[in-house]
């Protein structure tokens, strides 16, 4: 993968490599997020994003020194900034919200609010990339909004939880969405050329700068780290985050290499269906009609908004997403 910085005798020569490594990103990225919803029963949300990005900088980094290569001739002090930005937005605000609404709703629960990930994508990228809209990916926004309001308003999940606990937890998914998409669509022209390896090591390093300089702004209940000194929290926290940050994100860029993007990219929103079933059978997370029914419309929607939009003159680029 010269483009991505990784360079893998022999791997092209597989049958259906794209597909599988598109396959197990979601896989990955699912069993990580039962994972820190376990870690997040001990370790509140800032605790957890500051370690996460902390071991997920050190591991990147790493891996740009065994492959080798460094930045861009052409990037500049403007690139950097924005990649920073890119990476405080989307890695340390994103992540701190996402962990929060799981802590709140759950992993099958949250599961069917991350397909809200695409419409505020194609939103800003319509208003801010001159991208066009086709009423297939309208009829998607529709959809995935319908399977928000879902869980929003189930009543058997109304019925065991406060309500506004309930509200607050759809509110701070959506958010997480939200963000991540602007810290995707606000460097998406400049990642055409740049190595992907590389661009997310400087966009984890954003991402833990954020967090270490707003930790002391925060009220003191929120920034007590004492948690992180339980190794115990360790057995679930580590390895979701070589899971789900590391290893998912490699196989996420390994199936944009070996595969085609509009077949990569569909695979990869499995990670919704992956992770409400893994929520159900492991967790045992309740399961109601309208779970299920949310569930649904989430992913016909994802379907709509991947499928029915227009075909791109030239290969997409390949992006860094919260997906992991």
């Amino acid at each position: 993968m010269e483009r991505l910085g990784i360079r893998i005798p022999g791997m092209t020569q597989a049958p259906f490599l794209g597909e599988a490594l598109a396959l197990g990103s979601p896989l990955a990225w699912a069993f990580a997020v039962l994972l820190f919803r376990k870690t997040g029963e001990s370790v509140p949300p800032v605790a957890l994003t500051l370690f996460k990005n902390t071991l997920a900088t050190l591991l990147f980094g790493i891996t740009l020194l065994a492959v080798g290569g460094g930045a861009p001739p052409d990037v500049g002090p403007w690139d950097y900034a924005l990649l920073l930005a890119s990476g405080a937005i989307g890695v340390a605000v994103a992540d701190g919200l996402f962990f929060m609404c799981l802590n709140r709703v759950g992993a099958a629960r949250q599961a069917v609010i991350n397909t809200a990930y695409s419409p505020p994508i194609i939103i800003l990228s319509v208003v801010f990339l001159g991208e066009s809209l086709t009423l297939g990916q309208v009829l998607g926004v529709a959809l995935i909004l319908g399977a928000v309001l879902s869980v929003s308003f189930d009543r058997s999940a109304l019925s065991r939880e406060r309500p506004a606990h309930l509200t607050t937890g759809v509110i701070l998914g959506v958010g997480a969405c939200v963000t991540q998409a602007v810290s995707i669509v606000m460097i998406k022209n400049q990642l055409e050329g740049w190595p992907i390896i590389w661009t997310t090591t400087v966009r984890m390093v954003g991402g833990l700068g954020a967090a270490v300089l707003v930790l002391p702004l925060l009220p003191r209940a929120s920034r007590d780290l004492s948690s992180l000194a339980d190794r115990r929290t360790w057995r679930f926290m580590v390895p979701g985050v070589v899971v789900g940050t590391y290893v998912s994100l490699l196989l996420w860029m390994g199936g944009f290499k070996f595969a085609d993007a509009s077949v990569a990219s569909a695979l990869n929103q499995t990670a919704t269906l992956f992770t409400f079933g893994l929520a159900v059978l492991i967790l045992k997370e309740p399961v109601t009609r309208k779970g299920l029914g949310g569930l649904v419309l989430g992913l016909a929607g994802v379907a709509c908004v991947t499928f029915l939009g227009e075909p791109p003159d030239d290969p997409p680029a390949i992006v860094v997403g919260h997906q992991p």
